[in-house]
């Protein structure tokens, strides 16, 4: 069943009943045991075993603690109970009222998540969920949606961070692209200025990004947006309080009437400080001298990201016995922050083990091997070649939830087919790969990065999926169109130039129509 057709059924399967029935762990349970008996030729104690194997692998590989995972699911933990201490030591509501005076608008709010989704580029993860305890405050004083905030945050953070070569992923797609260019022997350029000359080729992610600014200039809200949308400035009801949330603590908790915008920021600056600084320290220690490429592209991001946690939680402590002090909030409120914290962030870690271990299987399925001989396999005019790789890039991240597993599959086949035939689309070819990566990232209901955009924002993870995929099939058929000037044309500026007249189109006639309806 490996590397067949076969092997796209159990993605299908977990994507489908996602859509569905709306209830992700049913569904990724779904997609799992699907996965086990495909690989076990469907032999009960051996699904069993593959199951146990792939649950058992999220914590403990190669003999020794999975520390990439469980650093991830501590990392959340402790962000749950930051956000605790944050809110009891009155830093969230001095926020919101500080941002009320400033932000006095809908569109405001909006423009200022995005902005902090573009400037706090280092790492996906940790834009996702530091954005969302910065932004919160803001969006929901001026009744945006947790979906429209998740949306917000999730076409921001991998979009930039795959277009940032001083980002995890900017030097992960850089150390690929080097061994392409060794193996094919070209020495036009390094991988970094080729990583560099394709940034204006990544037309998925400027498609994503202008996006983003035309929903919140022109409020384009459209289908299960737009119910979201209407419901929280009708009602007040930022999300279907009936549906699950993660990352929102569940019961009021106490909260300090002196407490400052203070309280809210520094945890938040030390958790980027401290984070980006634990990132340059394990780069460093790695390759033995402070050359920033290198440096960030052999640091240890779940290290960091744990110690640039626990860094903030202390401050976020030191901040909480400060409250305590003033007479604000009571000192046996600490074991309530604790406790709140950690189950605030229970649904999303759960999301995340059903996740992976669907991840874990579909790799063993070699469904994005199989995706990718198709490509090998076509003999596709060498002009089509960028759009075909970016429309199976997004298939692949669709199926798999990985972005970075589609890049480290699909950029070699790119270089190998370009290199075959005209090897002057090489780099629109590799940039259409990590475009389409992004895009699939951005549909699928189990990828990751998807998963804790949910958290940050404090959406249901299902509302985020369903609002937020009208939008990336809108970005993705600018850039597939920007795809095929590029490749018939040879000329990236024609390219991006299609995808800017089809988004911008989009805001001015969203505009007129707000017009008419407003006249």
């Amino acid at each position: 069943m490996e590397n067949t057709i076969y092997s796209i059924i159990p993605p299908l399967l977990a994507i489908l009943m996602v859509i569905l029935t709306r209830r992700v762990l049913l569904s990724l349970g779904v997609g799992i045991i699907a996965s086990a008996l495909l690989i076990t030729d469907f032999s009960i104690t051996g699904t069993a075993a593959k199951i146990w194997e792939a649950v058992k692998g999220i914590f403990v590989a190669d003999g020794g603690l999975n520390t990439w995972n469980v650093y991830i699911i501590f990392f959340l933990l402790i962000l749950g109970v930051i956000t605790a201490f944050v809110n009891i030591s009155g830093g969230s509501r001095a926020f919101g009222e500080w941002a009320m005076k400033r932000v006095k608008t809908r569109r405001g709010a909006q423009l200022l998540a995005a902005v902090l989704g573009i400037i706090i580029f280092i790492d996906d993860y940790f834009n996702a969920l530091a954005v969302g305890q910065v932004a919160r405050p803001i969006t929901d004083r001026h009744k945006i949606s947790r979906a429209k905030l998740a949306y917000i945050i999730d076409s921001t953070s991998a979009p930039v961070c795959v277009v940032s070569p001083v980002s995890s992923w900017g030097a992960y797609i850089i150390g690929i692209i080097g061994s392409i260019l060794a193996t094919h022997s070209i020495t036009e350029y390094t991988a970094f200025s080729a990583f560099i000359q394709m940034i204006p080729m990544n037309l998925y992610v400027w498609a994503a990004l202008l996006l983003v600014l035309v929903v919140a200039f022109k409020g384009f809200d459209f289908g299960k947006m737009k119910e979201h949308e209407d419901r929280a400035v009708t009602t007040g009801n930022l999300y279907d309080p009936d549906k699950e949330i993660p990352g929102e603590l569940k019961n009021d908790l106490p909260v300090s009437s002196k407490g400052t915008v203070g309280d809210l920021a520094w945890p938040i600056i030390a958790l980027v400080a401290g984070t980006v600084g634990m990132m340059l320290w394990t780069g460093y220690k790695a390759v033995g001298a402070f050359d920033i490429i290198p440096v960030f592209e052999n640091t240890d991001v779940t290290k960091s990201l744990l110690y640039g946690s626990l860094f903030a939680l202390a401050i976020a402590l030191i901040l909480f016995f400060r409250q305590v002090s003033l007479k604000g909030v009571e000192g046996s409120a600490v074991g309530t922050a604790v406790v709140e914290g950690i189950k605030s962030m229970l649904p999303a870690v759960y999301i995340l083990i059903f996740a992976w271990a669907i991840v874990t299987l579909i790799d063993e399925l070699q469904t994005g091997t199989y995706l990718a001989g198709l490509v090998e396999k076509s003999n596709m005019p060498v002009e089509l070649l960028p759009v075909l790789l970016f429309l199976v890039a997004g298939i692949m991240a669709f199926s798999t939830g990985t972005s970075w597993g589609s890049f480290g599959i699909l950029l070699p086949i790119a270089g190998e087919i370009a290199a075959a035939t005209d090897v002057s689309v090489l780099l629109p070819a590799m940039a259409a790969v990590l475009a389409g990566a992004v895009l699939g990232d951005h549909c699928s209901p189990i990828s990751d990065t998807t998963i804790l955009s949910s958290t940050g924002a404090g959406s249901n993870h299902i509302d985020h999926v369903l609002t937020q995929l009208p939008y990336a099939l809108i970005g993705a058929l600018a850039a597939a169109i920007g795809y095929l000037v590029l490749g018939f044309t040879g000329s990236t500026l024609l390219g991006l130039i299609a995808v800017v007249v089809i988004i911008a189109g989009l805001g001015l006639l969203k505009g007129k129509k707000t017009e008419s309806a407003v006249s």
